[in-house]
C-alpha cells in the first residue's frame, strides 16, 4: 500500500500535532505518522500529569545547546503568549501558578490533547497510528518512506518530529536520530536532562526519604556552573527534587567531557555563615547534658544528624555536646553550608524529562525549520539540539518550531 499526501509529519507529539494544524491551516494535506496506538502520549505526562503546557517568562536564556540563539526565531514569532491565544480558542481556560509556570485551569493534561486531537480531526488530518517508521528517502522530489508493516507514505514534504530518547516508554527511542542521518544530518550525542543524580557515598539508603529546602549547585573546580533552590529529596541512590532537575544538565554536560561534577548542597541557606556559627554554639551550650546528636534535633531532619556528624568528622555522635570542642563545631557548621558529593552519573532515559544533544542546529534554517542540506525536510522539538529548563521550557519549544515548521512546510509547497 502507497499513500501519497503534501505532507507527512513523522511524530504525533506536541511538534508533530501544532505542524499538522498549521501546514493544514495553510492549506496542505497532512498525514501524521505516530509509531504508538495514539497521538499525544507524553503530553499526557507532564507536569505530574497537569500540563505544563508554557511558561510565560520563556525567553533565549532559557534554552540551552551547542547554539541556543537559534531559537530565537521560533520562540519569538510564537511564545508564550502565542500559544496560550492559540490554546485559549481551542478551550483551554489558563492560569498561571509560581514562576510563570502555566497550566489548563482544568488542571488535566488530558485537555490539552483533547482539544488538540479535536482540531486535528475536525480540519481533517490523517492520523495513522502503530506506524514505526524505519527508512526514509527522497526521490525525484517526492519523499518515500517506509513503516514496519510494510506501508509506503509518499510526499512533497516532511516534518521530522520523533523526540529524542527521554522517557521512552513515551515512544521516543532515538529513531528520528537515525532517520536524520540517513538523509545527511549530523547528531549531537545525546544525553539525559531533568534528571536526578547518581552520587557516591555508601550512606544513601540510611537517608533515603529525606527532604529538605535548600540551595543545590554543580561545581567545576570550584567554580559554580549551576545553582538552584527548593525541596531536595535524598533517595538510595543519591539525590532529586526540582533544584536538582533543573541543574542536572550541567552535571551531565561535565561527565560528557569526562570531567568532575561536585554537587553542593547548602543546607541552612536562610541564614549566614557567621548566624549559623552562633546557633550551634548557643544550641551546644544550652544543652551541654545532651548529646551532640540530641542537641540538632529540631534543626534538621533527625535522619540526616547521624550521617551529617559522621561526614564533618565526629567519630562519636552520642558524645556530650559540651565536649564538642570549637573545631568540630566548625566542621559541622561548614558541612552545612558546603556539603560536596562527587557526582558518578544521572539516572538514564527512563527517568529523564528531556534529552540534549539531537540534529545539529547549522545544518537547519532557523527561520523556516528546514534543512539546508535536504530541500522539503522540515524539523521540529526534541529531536534538534535544544533544550530549555524544567517548567513548561521545553513543551513551548514544541509548540514554537513545530509552528514554524508546519507553516513553512506548507507554505513552500
Amino acid at each position: 500500500m502507497t499513500v501519497k499526501d503534501q505532507v507527512i509529519i513523522m511524530g504525533g507529539g506536541a511538534a508533530g500535532m501544532l505542524a499538522a494544524i498549521f501546514a493544514r491551516r495553510q492549506g496542505a494535506d497532512v498525514t501524521i505518522l505516530e509509531r504508538n496506538s495514539r497521538i499525544g502520549k507524553k503530553i499526557l505526562a507532564t507536569g505530574n500529569g497537569r500540563c505544563n503546557f508554557t511558561n510565560i517568562n520563556a525567553d533565549l536564556s532559557c534554552y540551552y545547546g551547542n547554539n541556543p540563539q537559534f531559537a530565537y526565531h521560533a520562540l519569538s514569532t510564537f511564545g508564550s503568549k502565542e500559544t496560550i491565544d492559540f490554546f485559549e480558542k481551542l478551550g483551554i481556560a489558563h492560569k498561571v501558578e509560581d514562576f510563570g509556570k502555566v497550566f489548563p485551569m482544568s488542571d488535566q493534561a488530558s485537555s490539552i490533547l483533547d482539544v488538540l486531537l479535536y482540531e486535528l480531526t475536525e480540519m481533517g488530518v490523517k492520523i495513522i497510528t502503530n506506524a514505526y517508521v524505519k527508512r526514509i528517502r527522497k526521490e525525484n522530489n517526492q519523499f518515500w518512506i517506509e513503516v514496519e508493516d510494510g506501508s509506503v507514505f509518499q510526499g512533497e514534504r516532511v516534518v521530522l518530529a520523533t523526540g529524542g530518547k527521554a522517557m521512552p516508554s513515551t515512544g521516543s527511542d532515538g529513531n528520528g536520530y537515525q532517520l536524520a542521518k540517513s538523509l545527511g544530518h549530523t547528531i549531537i550525542a545525546p544525553f539525559p536532562a531533568l534528571v536526578q543524580l547518581k552520587l557516591e557515598g555508601s550512606y544513601f539508603k540510611q537517608i533515603q526519604g529525606v527532604k529538605l529546602v535548600g540551595t543545590a549547585e554543580i561545581l567545576a573546580g570550584d567554580k559554580s556552573v549551576a545553582k538552584d533552590r527548593g525541596d531536595i529529596l535524598f533517595a538510595d541512590y543519591g539525590v532529586s527534587g526540582p533544584p536538582i532537575l533543573q541543574i542536572s544538565r550541567k552535571a551531565g554536560e561535565l561527565l560528557q567531557k569526562k570531567e568532575e561534577a561536585i554537587l553542593k548542597l547548602t543546607i541552612m541557606d536562610m541564614m549566614s555563615k557567621e548566624d549559623l556559627t552562633h546557633l550551634i554554639s548557643e544550641r551546644l551550650k544550652n544543652g551541654s547534658r545532651k548529646t551532640i546528636e540530641f542537641c540538632l534535633v529540631g534543626l534538621i531532619n533527625k535522619r540526616l544528624i547521624p550521617v551529617l556528624l559522621k561526614e564533618a568528622g565526629l567519630k562519636d555522635s552520642k558524645c556530650l555536646a559540651g565536649n564538642v570542642s570549637l573545631q568540630e563545631q566548625e566542621q559541622i557548621v561548614n558541612l552545612m553550608m558546603d556539603w560536596r558529593f562527587k557526582v558518578r552519573g544521572t539516572k538514564s532515559w527512563p527517568s529523564a524529562q528531556v534529552t540534549v544533544g539531537g540534529v545539529d542546529t547549522r545544518e537547519i534554517n532557523p527561520d523556516t525549520m528546514e534543512s539546508k542540506l535536504v530541500k522539503g525536510l522540515f524539523f521540529a522539538g526534541e529531536l534538534v539540539d535544544i533544550d530549555g529548563l524544567c517548567g513548561g521550557f521545553n513543551l513551548q519549544w514544541a509548540w514554537s518550531s513545530g509552528f514554524i515548521a508546519g507553516q513553512n512546510a506548507a507554505f513552500m509547497l
